[in-house]
């Protein structure tokens, strides 16, 4: 099978930010993030996520022993930024993000599902909270989450707005870790591409499972 080959970066500036969790996220330069991922997923915070100075700007707490899957993004202070979680009993393995620590239907911020249910490569369709319809899909992500090389679209567009990639080919045997690096480009909410990156951890280890 082929491998998958993401896009050449492009910083194209869109002609205004693209908010989804709070314009305090937005900034008119790409952001790059480390993301650290423990191979264990039976404790709280399987994931660090740090910045270019190494300092940690997200994390994640997981709520797993509960009739649906539930993770939480929060900022370096510990303050609950937002709420990620499955809805039961849906083939496309739907998942639902809310603002902090909510459930309620009025702070939901958007929602993802798998775009078919068969895949051998990751595609996923996310819709804002707005989008109630969803005739056509808000972002698209492709490539393969496995190989931790995928690139975030806006809408059916040809538009980048992130990108993954593998930081290091091997797993740190050691410590049970992977890295990998995601760039968000300009404008664009970086809470919201994080958010993206949990859920597409959650749907690719079930796959595994």
């Amino acid at each position: 099978m082929a491998v998958y080959q993401p896009p050449a970066p492009s910083y194209a500036q869109l002609n205004s930010p693209v908010v989804v969790v709070s314009p305090q996220f937005c900034v008119q330069y790409p952001v790059d993030f480390t993301v650290v991922e423990k191979a264990l997923h039976i404790t709280d915070g399987n994931f660090a996520i740090t910045d270019v100075n190494g300092d940690v700007a997200f994390k994640v707490k997981g709520k797993m022993l509960s009739l649906r899957d539930r993770r939480i993004l929060l900022d370096n202070a510990g303050n609950p930024i937002l709420s990620m979680q499955q809805k039961v009993f849906t083939v496309h393995r739907r998942w639902e993000a809310y603002r902090g620590d909510s459930t309620d239907s009025k702070d939901l911020l958007f929602s993802t599902k798998k775009s078919s249910l068969i895949q051998f490569k990751t595609e996923l369709n996310v819709y804002l909270a707005a989008n109630t319809s969803e005739q056509a899909c808000d972002f698209k992500v492709k490539g393969s989450y496995g190989e931790r090389a995928c690139t975030i679209y806006l809408g059916e567009s040809d538009t980048i707005v992130a990108q993954m990639r593998r930081q290091h080919k091997l797993k740190n045997t050691i410590f049970g870790q992977d890295m990998f690096g995601v760039t968000i480009y300009p404008n664009i909410d970086y809470a919201f591409i994080v958010a993206l990156i949990v859920i597409l951890d959650e749907i690719n280890h079930d796959r595994n499972d």
